[in-house]
């Protein structure tokens, strides 16, 4: 048991990090991307615009 705890706290360490925020955003921005693309329309800009907003909002976070 002790194995698969640290198999998810690795996991959970390495994806979400030291910011939530970061890992929430990138979460939606995927999700609405997909849901944006399965209904047939060109998605790949809304991913740029997310990784923009989501990385101004870091830095600014971290100017603070």
């Amino acid at each position: 048991m002790k194995y698969i705890a640290g198999f998810f706290r690795f996991w959970y360490d390495f994806i979400v990090g030291d910011d939530w925020r970061i890992a929430a955003g990138v979460v939606t921005a995927i999700g609405l991307t997909a849901l944006i693309a399965h209904r047939d329309i060109d998605a790949w800009w809304l991913m740029v615009f997310s990784v923009i907003a989501v990385l101004i909002g870091s830095v600014r976070r971290g100017a603070r």
